[in-house]
């Protein structure tokens, strides 16, 4: 059977937190309908404690009885919890400091006092009957025994997954699947790895987690967050399927309208190299590469685009070999000689330095009739 993995999506949350994004309410509403469709395990719709606005943006998304659990996240205070029951949620994730450096530098407390809060917070929830989240902040720097310690004392209090964060971004895969495994050794609570991306790293750090053993994943759509965002929900959903034959439940092929959607309500275009969902993430502009492909799809696929909805492009340009534009050319009804064919190379080549995009069929036919737009661009 395959892996089972949730994935947490924490876009209206986490992805909310990047630079200059603002979610309105229609918006999140209707993200939310979406992430539904695709299948993501759990939404985490915002911060209650923010006040009356953000608390009735998340009870409209509650009233929608989406088919996925919708949480919030709440620091460790009762007030923030009796936000979230204001709501209207079953869900609530807590967050606490884990490290050292956070616990006496950015609250100037102690270990115990993380303990005892946890204890206060959880008790009040599942006094309510609600699912239990505890994060661990800034758990890649934390002494993993006390991650230990914290992980067993949620399990005594009945807590429902134990999120692990990475909050600096710091972990590579090797130390994230070290210290996951060393986790999962220890504790029978689900874990979840919820990875930043300031070395680049989030969704291979994610990965490794899996491969170690944890059950959950935090993501974003188009990896939004703080500083250099969080790990991608696209990203993640195949290459959990890729490399770990893992199961997410997720509709890959509504990935890419997913992202446009949100690329659109930040006003924050998709790269055209991003992998799964960018514009060039399947096309082929070398000729060796087009060959290949055309013999035989495994040469230069590392999967199938249709599993995301996409297919293969191929770009004319700078890397475009004969073969490639004579069969063009055949099939626009033109036969070029050898002295044509090489004059065209060359004008190709050019006019992709000019251009700085993919040249266009018209292009490449405007080339043997005459002097194009581009070429008077040139010229001038």
């Amino acid at each position: 059977m395959r892996q089972r993995v949730w994935l947490m999506d924490t876009t209206l949350r986490d992805g909310e937190q990047t630079p200059g994004v603002a979610f309105c309410p229609q918006e999140k509403a209707l993200l939310a309908r979406r992430l539904a469709e695709a299948g993501v395990h759990e939404i985490e719709t915002g911060v209650p404690a923010m006040g009356e606005d953000e608390q009735e943006t998340i009870a409209r998304i509650v009233k929608l009885n989406l088919p996925t659990r919708v949480t919030t996240w709440n620091r460790a205070v009762i007030s923030d919890l009796e936000a979230s029951l204001n709501c209207g949620v079953r869900s609530v994730a807590i967050c606490l400091p884990s490290s050292d450096q956070q616990i006496t530098q950015k609250l100037r407390q102690s270990r115990q006092w993380v303990l005892d809060q946890m204890g206060a917070c959880v008790r009040r929830a599942k006094a309510e009957g609600l699912y239990v989240v505890i994060g661990l902040e800034d758990a890649s720097r934390a002494d993993p025994q006390f991650l230990i310690q914290l992980g067993l004392e949620a399990e005594r209090l009945k807590v429902n997954r134990l999120r692990i964060s990475d909050t600096l971004g710091i972990l590579d895969p090797i130390r994230t699947f070290n210290l996951f495994d060393r986790l999962t050794s220890s504790l029978s609570i689900p874990l979840e790895i919820h990875a930043h991306n300031d070395l680049g790293m989030a969704t291979a750090n994610t990965v490794s987690a899996i491969q170690a053993g944890a059950k959950a994943a935090s993501v974003t759509v188009c990896g939004l967050g703080e500083r250099a965002g969080n790990a991608p929900l696209e990203e993640v959903a195949l290459a959990l399927r890729q490399c770990c034959a893992a199961d997410t439940r997720i509709n890959l092929a509504l990935l890419p309208a997913l992202c446009r959607l949100v690329s659109w309500s930040t006003r924050r275009p998709i790269p055209f190299s991003k992998p799964v969902v960018g514009r060039d993430a399947f096309t082929h502009a070398s000729s060796i590469h087009v060959d290949g492909l055309n013999k035989d799809r495994s040469n230069y696929e590392a999967y199938p685009p249709e599993y995301v909805g996409r297919r293969h492009r191929i770009a004319f340009g700078k890397y475009s070999g004969r073969k490639l534009l004579a069969e063009l050319l055949k099939a626009q009804g033109h036969d070029l000689d050898q002295e044509e064919m090489t004059q065209l190379l060359l004008n190709v080549r050019q006019l992709s330095q000019v251009l700085k995009r993919p040249l266009r069929q018209h292009d490449i036919v405007d080339l043997i009739f005459g002097e194009t737009s581009a070429q008077r661009d040139m010229r001038a």
